[in-house]
């Protein structure tokens, strides 16, 4: 529990963005696993225009504060190396 009225506040703020962060990496996850299951089924063509919406979504989840740069950077480096 905390001890103080700011700590409470503080408290509120910080579950408000632990579920924030939670919905954006959830839904990175669900774009990430779309992408490689279509990439497993063979259809080249349709992951290539996937592939720049998952991009798009890590900068946002990078902007955010839900992603490290790097991590980004890695993740959407190696979903572009897994399309060729």
């Amino acid at each position: 529990m905390p001890n103080t009225k700011s700590a409470e506040r503080r408290a509120r703020g910080n579950e408000r963005k632990h579920q924030q962060n939670r919905r954006v990496l959830s839904s990175l996850r669900h774009l990430e696993k779309d992408y490689r299951a279509t990439l497993g089924a063979g259809k080249k063509d349709e992951a290539a225009k996937l592939l720049p919406g998952v991009h798009s979504a890590y900068d946002k989840a990078v902007k955010s504060g839900a992603v490290p740069r790097p991590t980004a950077n890695r993740k959407k480096s190696r979903l572009a190396v897994a399309l060729k």
